[in-house]
């Protein structure tokens, strides 16, 4: 190695911390490069298929730990690819949240009211609205019709969909191809390169070090673009301010990975992880019900059987998110399409007296899963994941060419973790069964553990340093001028889906950072705009095109 590369600032992820700091900083005038460990893909690469080597196992990192599962974006513009672009914010209790510490987790400057600006400047860039009726698909539209013949009320979620784009095809969890979702790739990310951040995929940093005046080194190996165990050179960049944005299961480890180097981590440091409180049901509609209980028909004769015909979740049930019930006693349902493959074989068939995940009945429940409907659990959840040793290199360890790994994340739900799902699975029983609507199974824990598809909390701001790794300026205790802008700085489980949150903090963070980055020499200012998101979209369909 001839020479060492430098950069003011360095950002590794370029999921929604990663992209929105890129952006403000190099807007702001700092020279900004990005490290990111997936590829990068345009939306014409995008596939409507699960092969090996499609976007589907591409641009995905599916971690399996010790009781939890995590689901994760692995790619320029992170989980905002993946993701199913349903952005509510979070509730006003949840700030207020104590869990199991005793006191209230999150730090005493931040609450719904300080956060509302910030989420405003979000929903102007991606841009966030809210969906209508007449824009429902019908899987929606069936949770929205049982939960009010059970006496539920159920409205259409806001969501970052330019509905009058989407086919409806029901692949945008593997990318959308007709830039309907409103992806980091068609805001934040290419207004960053327009002001000179440089993003460089297939970058995965391993560690952390200072340099001599006070910076810090960042070391990566470049992974293969076709086999993700594969890790090819390695190289390093000097920064004078990190900002990690790795996800809440890969944050973490980069960081205990680097104690040896740059000193002790704050205790929170790969603790206190929180899955969202999230959770599957499965339930398996009885069409001959659905037309005589629900009076639905799509007008061809068919009740329903329209599983697969929409968008992920539009319409959610918020009757439990109320501030007044107990803590852990609070939760939201929502309409869930989950693509077959995982979702699918680990499907429990509904009072099964055998097997529940296989054999004839499991046969028959898939030969009808175009009248399925999943429901999606999101709780309040105990913080009780814990992140053990580092792997050599990596969040994982990886034991196929993609997607897949082990990871050192060790989950063990307590009894109030599992006390919200109890309640919520049977508010979902009781909505979908009445009258034989359905029958319903809910996840079970044997086979692969919990199961979360927005991770949170493993490096979580704070007022108090020894439950918390991060200050409420989102800078890493005791190692200034490294910053965590990722799902791993929210302080614990949202009860809703946390993307919108998590950028709001982000946005929220950059005036500090920014300060941080001139007090160590960086030439940079705070006062860019929000990207405009309907700009940014047309210029990405029309170089697609």
């Amino acid at each position: 190695m001839n020479s060492i590369e430098s950069t003011d600032v360095l950002v590794i992820g370029s999921g929604f911390g990663g992209a929105i700091a890129a952006y403000h900083l190099a807007a702001g005038g700092a020279q900004v490069t990005v490290l990111e460990r997936g590829p990068w893909l345009s939306s014409d690469e995008f596939d409507h298929d699960f092969l090996l080597g499609s976007s589907y196992t591409r641009i995905f990192d599916f971690t399996v730990g010790d009781g939890m599962s995590v689901l994760g974006g692995n790619c320029v513009g992170g989980g905002s690819v993946v993701y199913f672009a349903t952005m509510p914010r979070a509730p006003r209790f949840v700030f207020d949240r104590h869990g199991s510490i005793g006191r209230r987790m999150w730090p005493a400057s931040i609450d719904r009211d300080a956060l509302e600006p910030w989420y405003d400047r979000v929903a102007e860039a991606l841009p966030i609205t809210q969906q209508s009726w007449d824009r429902v698909p019908y899987a929606g539209g069936l949770f929205a019709a049982a939960c009010a013949h059970a006496g539920h009320t159920a409205n259409p979620a806001p969501s970052a969909v330019d509905v009058d784009r989407c086919t409806n095809c029901n692949w945008m969890m593997a990318g959308c191809r007709f830039d309907a979702k409103r992806s980091l790739l068609l805001n934040y990310l290419p207004a960053a390169l327009a002001h000179g951040a440089e993003i460089r995929p297939l970058h995965e940093v391993q560690r952390l070090s200072r340099t001599a005046d006070g910076g810090y080194r960042v070391h990566y190996r470049i992974v293969d673009g076709e086999d993700y165990r594969v890790l090819h050179d390695s190289a390093v960049i000097d920064a004078k301010i990190v900002i990690l944005a790795a996800g809440a299961g890969a944050t973490p480890v980069i960081l205990q990975r680097s104690a040896d180097e740059l000193g002790p981590m704050p205790h929170a440091v790969g603790r206190y992880f929180s899955g969202n409180g999230e959770r599957l049901n499965t339930a398996v509609f009885d069409e001959d019900r659905v037309r005589e209980v629900l009076g639905l028909d799509r007008g061809d004769g068919r009740a329903y059987e329209g599983y697969q015909i929409g968008r992920g979740p539009t319409v959610a049930s918020w009757d439990r998110l109320d501030g007044r019930l107990p803590e852990f006693e609070r939760f939201s349902l929502e309409q869930l399409y989950f693509p077959p493959g995982l979702g699918t074989i680990l499907a429990q068939v509904p009072d099964a007296t055998g097997p529940s995940w296989y054999g004839v009945a499991k046969k028959e429940m898939l030969r009808r899963w175009r009248s399925w409907l999943t429901i999606f659990i999101m709780s309040e959840d105990d913080n009780e994941g814990v992140f053990g040793p580092p792997p050599e290199t990596g969040n994982a360890h990886r034991f196929s060419q993609q997607m897949l790994g082990h990871g050192p994340l060790r989950y063990r739900p307590t009894g109030n973790t599992r006390h919200g799902w109890s309640l919520a699975d049977a508010a979902i029983k009781d909505i979908l069964e009445r009258d034989g609507l359905a029958r319903v199974a809910p996840w079970t824990n044997d086979l692969v553990g919990a199961y979360t598809v927005h991770p949170l909390a493993s490096c979580r701001i704070g007022d108090d340093p020894a439950t918390s790794a991060l200050d409420d300026r989102h800078e890493l205790r005791g190692h200034p001028g490294i910053f965590v802008t990722d799902g791993s700085a929210v302080p614990g489980a949202l009860t809703v889906n946390p993307a919108s949150t998590i950028a709001a903090l982000a946005e929220r963070a950059m005036p500090g950072i920014v300060r941080a980055a001139r007090e160590r020499g960086v030439p940079v200012r705070y006062g860019a705009p929000s990207p405009d998101g309907e700009t940014a979209a047309r210029r990405a369909v029309a170089r697609s095109t």
